[in-house]
This record gives structure tokens, sequence and C-alpha cells, in this order.
């Protein structure tokens, strides 16, 4: 019999696939100590929390038999990802548990925003009776701009159709194809700006996104925008949404979640003109009743079945398969980090390559490893290899992977194209026994390149002085320079040239250099790179 301990309150009635099994045996105990849950958790099999509960290294590192970690929900903040995988947990959550809850809150604060409901509530009831100064707007034949076209962004859609609106949505990975389908039209974030009546946010918060919604895109804006945000805070910058509405840029707004929760912005939350609700976007009792299910039924699947669906963090692979591609599991994903912040355009088609050795073996992690990173600078970190694929499917984006034992020149060797219309980039990379991974060519540049945190990416002409005029500008912004690498393919042709360098480049800086004549563009670029390899 396995056993399961739930730590936080959860539906009984979503626990059901559990506890009527009889291989199951589950117990519910809620507020422990987090010593004391550290001396219970050795007994158990599976963990059940929701938010209140913080998986610690200290509880994982103690829990002998436990093989699942569950999270009723989707975030999984409060459970140490990085310390379960080394011990070998499942960790699993619900992540379309609460797409019907989020989206009908949108709706809900959409309407209340367009009307004034909540203020005229509060009018009413202290007793006043101000029927003009509740005026509305109506959001039929409206413009909606939906900046993230995911699970929640794709209902709202459909949903805001019903009121005969006409919608704008936005997303990286939104082709024209599945717009058509859907009944809206892709746009850009400043077409969006520019003709939208409603804007509704629907992103992950990831470094790109972070203060994506700001005063230079409110600037820009209709006059009289109104704004929602039931996804995530600091999506929108929050003091620059409160000047927008106090200067009368952005008429209202409707908002869920903050940068910090509780909120800290008493000029958001205290604002008439803006309607607040305390993180309320999966608080039905629907919701909270199928991320119950969702995680019990997974369970089962895990100990009867040997089925995962909703893994957050590595599915276990056989030692000896594991033992012959470890050497490119971090090289492949840094090559694609590098290659997706060079490119600057999301993928429609990824093509991979691999020659030599590698030809033989049993490629799909690194597949799913190079692709998690491509698709993770866009959409966020609870992408990983396990559900990859079908946040792949779900985006409509198609990829090839093609084997070949020529060695090209090396005992193993991996190439990535990513393809956006008639654009295309393409990186190569090796390991060389003895000397680590190298980037052996980007774009057709031959390079042999050791991966390194800090990087600035620069196309240029192959003209004498270019190293100088670059290395100038660096130094004057006390920038050093660690290692250098350059390709051309003719001489006084296109080049380009990488730097390592020891800190982040500020954007006054790359700015100057891009001025340097001859020189064609500079990336900053920063990818991963463990402690241990810095």
């Amino acid at each position: 019999m396995y056993k399961v301990i739930v730590t936080d309150p959860i539906s009984e009635s979503g626990l059901r696939a559990l506890t009527s099994n009889p291989e199951f045996k589950v117990e519910q105990q809620t507020g422990l100590d987090p010593a004391v849950l550290a001396e219970m958790i050795k007994d158990y099999d599976a963990l059940i929390v929701r938010s209140q509960t913080q998986v610690t290294r200290d509880i994982i590192q103690a829990a002998d038999r436990l093989k699942v970690i569950a999270r009723a929900g989707v975030g999984v903040d409060n459970i140490d990802i990085e310390a379960a995988t080394e011990k070998g947990i499942i960790v699993i959550n619900a992540p379309a548990g609460n797409t019907i809850a989020a989206t009908e809150h949108t709706l809900a604060m959409m309407l209340s925003l367009a009307r004034s409901i909540p203020q005229a509530y509060g009018s009413l009831t202290s007793g006043k009776w101000e029927r003009k100064l509740f005026k509305g707007v109506e959001l039929y034949q409206k413009t909606l701009g939906v900046v993230g076209m995911g699970r929640i962004g794709t209902e709202v859609a459909k949903r805001a159709k019903g009121f005969q609106m006409n919608i704008l949505g936005y997303d990286p990975f939104l082709t024209e194809d599945r717009a058509k389908k859907l009944g809206i039209i892709k746009a850009s974030l400043d077409e969006i700006a520019e003709q939208a009546d409603f804007i509704t946010v629907h992103t992950p918060l990831t470094p790109e996104t972070r203060g994506l919604i700001d005063a230079d895109y409110f600037a820009k804006t209709k006059k009289g925008l109104r704004i929602v945000n039931c996804a995530r805070g600091g999506i929108i910058d929050e003091q620059a949404l409160v000047d927008a509405v106090n200067s009368g840029q952005v008429a209202g707004a409707a908002i869920d979640v903050f940068e910090h929760e509780p909120p800290q912005n008493t000029g958001l939350t205290q604002n008439p003109r803006i309607i607040v609700t305390p993180h309320l976007g999966a608080s039905t009792a629907e919701a909270q009743e199928k991320v119950a299910e969702s995680v019990s039924e997974e369970i089962v699947g895990i100990f009867t079945a040997g089925s995962v669906q909703h893994a957050i963090n590595l599915p276990h692979i056989s030692a000896s398969v594991q033992q012959k591609i470890r050497p490119y599991l971090t090289l492949s994903e840094q090559m694609a980090e590098l290659l997706m912040q060079i490119f600057k355009k999301a993928p429609e088609k990824i093509n991979i390559n691999y020659y030599g050795e590698l030809f033989l073996e049993d490629t799909g992690l690194l597949t799913r490893q190079m692709i998690k990173a491509l698709l993770s600078y866009y959409l966020d970190s609870s992408i990983n290899i396990v559900n990859v694929m079908q946040v792949l499917k779900a985006h409509s984006l198609s990829y090839s992977v093609q084997k070949n034992a020529a060695h090209k020149g090396f005992t193993n060797f991996i190439e990535l194209e990513i393809v956006n219309g008639d654009d295309k980039a393409t990186i190569a990379c090796t390991y060389l026994s003895g000397f680590g991974g190298r980037i052996v060519s980007i774009n057709g540049y031959r390079l042999d390149m050791e991966p390194e945190k800090y990087l600035l990416y620069i196309d240029h002409m192959d003209v004498p002085g270019m190293i100088g005029s670059v290395g100038s500008i660096l130094g004057k912004g006390s920038i050093n320079i660690g290692s250098m690498y350059v390709g051309r393919q003719t001489i006084g042709g296109k080049a380009v040239m990488v730097l390592t360098v020891d800190k982040p480049v500020p954007e006054n800086v790359r700015t100057e250099i891009l001025g340097i004549q001859d020189l064609n563009d500079v990336q900053f670029v920063e990818i991963d790179v463990p402690e241990e390899e810095n």
C-alpha cells in the first residue's frame, strides 16, 4: 500500500481517486511544523501540498521513500525543485485546473471595469445616489488586445467574441493560421497599443515580460484605455500604471495580481479608478476541486502505470544513456539559449541534426533540452523536458530531427537551426575530451568558443581596427574582456566577433558600440553556466 500525506487544506472530493483506491492510504495533517514534517515524511510515498507548506531541502533529504511531490495548483515556488530532482523525486502540478476560473475572473474584472460596478456599489452602500458619476462603456464592438495567447488568453478571446468584440492577439508563438482558426487578428504589441480599447494580460512572468507594459508603452496606447491583469504581478509596471491612470491616459484598470503580495503600492490599491482583488483568479470551488483531482489521478497513474503527464523536473533516464549524453546536456541547452538571443524572433520551425557517434544513441533528452531552452526564452520556467513537446504542439510549432553517421570532423557534432519565415539562424557544438564543450559554428562562421555566462555577439564587416574600436568602448565602460573569438567567411567580407565579458553590458555601452562604422549589429547575451564552470 502506498502512503500519501496531504499537508494543506485540499478538496476531499478532489482526492477521491486516491481515497477510493485500495492501493493508497491517504492521511490529511495540515499546519505541520517543518521539523515535524521532516521527521514524518520518511514514512510516505507521496506528498500533496498547496501553497502553505514549504517543501524545503531539509524535508526532501529526510524523505527516504518519497517518490512524488504534488502541488495542487500551478506555481511550485514553495517546493525546492533542485533538491527533489537530486533525490530522484518527481514534482508534479496541475497547470490546467484553474483555466476556466482565471478566464471567468478576467471577464468579470473587465465588465466591472467597463461599468464601474465596485465603485457604484461602494457609493450606494454608503448612502449616496450618484447615477451620473458611474456612466460606463459597452464591450460591444470594442477592440480587445489579448497579450499572451496561451490556455487562459485563448479562452478569454473565445468568450470576448461572444460580446462581439474585435480581438487582437499577441503571442511570440501565435501563427497566422492559428489566429485565423480562433477568429482573431494576429497583432504586434505596438498595434495593440494603437488600436485596443481594452487590454488583458495573460503571459507568464519571465525576464522578457517583466515590465512589459511600462510608461513608454502607456504613452503609445489610445487615450482612455482600460487594462486588466489577472496573470502575474510585475508584467505591468505598477507605478507607471498609477501615473497613466492619474494623467487620464488610462481610464481605469482591474488588477488581481501584484509585484508584492499583499500589495504595498497604496497609489494602486486606493485609486478610485483601479479595481483590485486579492489574487482570486483561481479561487473557485470548482478550480480547487479540479487541481486536486488532477494531481490525485496523476499520482495513481505514476504508481500503478508509470505514466507522468505534468512533471516539473527531470524524468528518470537510464544510467547508461545518461553517461553517454551527459557532456552534451548543459552544452546543448547553452547553445540553444545563445542562438535564441541572437535570433531575436520566436521560432516557427526547429531543425536539429546529430552527427557522429550520437547517431547510435537515444538523443530524445537532448532534443527536448534544446527545445525547452528555445521556448523558455518567451514562455515561463514551468516548461521542462517532460512537457516541452506538449507546449510545442499547443503553439503549432514544428520540429525535425535528423541523424547522420558522418563525423563533420568531430567525434560528435550537434547542429541546431531555427526558422521564422524567410529568416533562419544556425549554431553547432561539440564536446572535446579533456577540453570540454565548444561552440564551433554560428550562422556559418567557424569558431572555437567555450560557453561563458556573459557574451557580446557582434556582426560586422572584416575591416582593420574593428577589434580596437570595440575594445576601447568597453574599456571606457569599465568592462573587462575575458576572451575573444572571431570568424569570417572571406577577407574583407562579413564577419562575427564573440567576446566573453566579466559583467553585463549596459544598454548605453551597447548603443555606442552599435554606432561604430561597418558594424551591423551587437547583442549582449547571457546564458546559464553552472557555478563550477565560471
